[in-house]
C-alpha cells in the first residue's frame, strides 16, 4: 500500500480508528496506512478481543472485515446496534457482493469496501466516518446542554415557555395560564435568559431539539411578539 494523506487529518487527531480482520498482514497493512496519515490505530484479530477492551465512549471509527472465525463482522455490527453504540463502521470483505452489501448498510454500516480497495478510496471514508462521529457528538453535547438549561426553569416557566414555542402570543399564554400579560412578559423574558436564546426562533430550535416542541412548531409559531 502506497502512502497517501487526507484532505484535513489534523481536524480528526484525537479519533481512534479501530480495525477488526483476522488475517495479520491485512492488520498490519491497514494499521500502516492509517497512521501514515496521523491517525491512532488499534487492531485487534476478532470481534471478541474488540469488544474486550472498547468501552463505547471512545471517539472515531471501526474498520470492519465481514467474514471472521467465531463472531463474524456483521454479528458484531449487530451487537455493538443492541448495546446502543453509535461507532461508524466501515465494512471490508474480500468476498463481497451485492446482497452483502446491501444488508451491512441497512444494519448500520456507514459504507461496505470490497478488497482490494484503493488506499485512498478507504482513508476518504475513514475521514468521514470520523467526521460523522464528530458531528453526532457535538449534537449530543449540544442536547445535554439545552436539558441542563431546561431543568433550571421553573415549573411556570417551563407552562410558558412550551406555550410560547407552540405560537401562542403572550396575550395567548396569559388567557390559558390565568396571568396578566405583564407577568407572561417577565416570565417569557427569564425563559429566554436561563434557556440562553437570543430570538424566538432559536428557543424553538432547542425546544424541537429536546422534544419540548414538534418541528413543525418551527413554521407555524408567531412571532409578532418576542
Amino acid at each position: 500500500m502506497s502512502q497517501v494523506h487526507t484532505d484535513n487529518p489534523t481536524a480528526t487527531k484525537a479519533a481512534t480508528v479501530y480495525v477488526v480482520d483476522d488475517d495479520p498482514s491485512m492488520r498490519d497493512s491497514l494499521r500502516w496506512l492509517i497512521e501514515s496519515v496521523g491517525l491512532k490505530v488499534e487492531p485487534f484479530a476478532n470481534a471478541d478481543a474488540f469488544l474486550e477492551q472498547f468501552s463505547g465512549d471512545e471517539p472515531g471509527c471501526l474498520v470492519l472485515d465481514v467474514r471472521m472465525p467465531g463472531t463474524s463482522g456483521m454479528e458484531l455490527l449487530d451487537t455493538l446496534k443492541s448495546r446502543g453504540v453509535e461507532l461508524p463502521i466501515i465494512m471490508i470483505s474480500g468476498h463481497g457482493d451485492v446482497p452483502m452489501a446491501v444488508q451491512a448498510l441497512k444494519r448500520g454500516a456507514i459504507d461496505f469496501l470490497e478488497k482490494p480497495f484503493r488506499d485512498q478510496e478507504l482513508l476518504e471514508q475513514i475521514a468521514r466516518a470520523i467526521e460523522v462521529d464528530e458531528d453526532r457528538r457535538k449534537k449530543a453535547a449540544s442536547v445535554a446542554g439545552i436539558h441542563a438549561r431546561l431543568d433550571k426553569l421553573t415549573p411556570r416557566e417551563r407552562e410558558v415557555m412550551e406555550l410560547v414555542v407552540a405560537g401562542y402570543a403572550n396575550k395567548q399564554v396569559a388567557a390559558k395560564l390565568g396571568l396578566s400579560e405583564k407577568t407572561i412578559e417577565v416570565h417569557r423574558s427569564r425563559v429566554m435568559s436561563k434557556m440562553k436564546a437570543r430570538t424566538l426562533p432559536c428557543l424553538v430550535k432547542m425546544a424541537v431539539a429536546v422534544g419540548v416542541a414538534e418541528a413543525t412548531d418551527c413554521a407555524e409559531q408567531d412571532t409578532s411578539t418576542i
